[in-house]
């Protein structure tokens, strides 16, 4: 790419996400997540019927193949998937995909720094609301962020088998995490709202951390249920004791987004190795070999 087109692409980059500096990004997401649980069947079955054809949604690989069968937008949007729609090889030595999606980024922790974007990082620290274990835990581990479309699937399932010892809850904003503001809003995923569970498993801690954006705010898990949106818009810790022992086996469903966004994964430093083959724009699909522990 020449640099006039490298300048060109930067600049309407910068012009499709000026807008949503000025815009109320939590008011307009809460409109949206009324809108996608209205049960009229007329209305839904439109919006449906529309976003299938807009985005191709390949409804062959869900349960339910027609608008009819959905009790409203979400319930569409958070479809499950045929059992057969999706292969997995559970072994404990492999780290599979939690999701649909594409890979955004794919690498190692430089100390405090993940990728976020050519030319632009993001500090482990803000991403994890500073707090020092698991920043230590982290520091030159190993990571990627994935990408889900709205097309995609948007359940999210277990990497690897682990027992929850925390989770943390981080309000912020909402931007879009679509490629132009992934290369243009500085620590994107460091400032938009996330849940960051923490696993203790076979090879260390494992991060899997859900992300927000505009629109799609919305997040829940299988034992937590429905975390945002929220009146309490503040740092949330809760950590689990042996009394109330979480175990997620690997591939078993870990939570879902009310609309799509971003799913990062964290391991320790010299615990996994990715796929030589796997790299950035990739897509991927839920229960594929995207690594294994060294």
């Amino acid at each position: 790419m020449s640099l006039l087109s490298t300048i060109g692409t930067r600049f309407l980059d910068y012009f499709k996400v000026l807008p949503m500096y000025c815009l109320p990004q939590h008011s307009l997401t809460s409109i949206v997540y009324k809108i996608t649980r209205i049960e009229h069947k007329a209305f839904k079955n439109f919006i449906i019927r529309n976003f299938i054809k807009y985005y191709n949604v390949d409804m062959e690989q869900a349960i339910w193949k027609n608008e009819e069968e959905y009790s409203s937008f979400n319930d569409f949007f958070t479809r499950y998937l045929n059992p057969d729609a999706r292969s997995w090889k559970k072994d404990n030595s492999l780290i599979l995909s939690p999701v649909d999606g594409t890979v955004s980024q794919i690498g190692t922790i430089n100390n405090d720094k993940l990728i976020q974007a050519k030319g632009i990082d993001y500090s482990l620290a803000k991403l994890l609301a500073n707090d020092i274990d698991a920043v230590k835990a982290f520091q030159d581990g190993s990571f990627t962020t994935l990408y889900l479309s709205p097309r995609d699937y948007h359940r999210i399932h277990m990497p690897v088998s682990g027992k929850l010892i925390k989770t943390i809850f981080i309000p912020g904003d909402l931007f879009p995490v679509n490629t132009a503001s992934v290369r243009t809003v500085d620590g994107l995923f460091a400032r938009n709202e996330r849940f960051v569970s923490l696993f203790e498993t076979e090879l260390g801690l494992v991060a899997q951390i859900m992300v927000g954006a505009t629109f799609v705010g919305s997040m829940e898990t299988v034992f937590a249920g429905q975390i945002t949106p929220t009146k309490h818009r503040e740092i949330t810790i809760k950590e689990y004791e042996e009394e109330k022992i979480i175990q997620l086996n690997q591939a078993e469903e870990f939570g879902h987004f009310n609309m799509g966004s971003t799913v990062i994964l964290l391991f320790e430093k010299d615990k996994i190795s990715w796929e030589e083959n796997l790299k950035e724009s990739d897509p991927i699909q839920v229960g594929q070999i995207i690594g294994k522990i060294i």
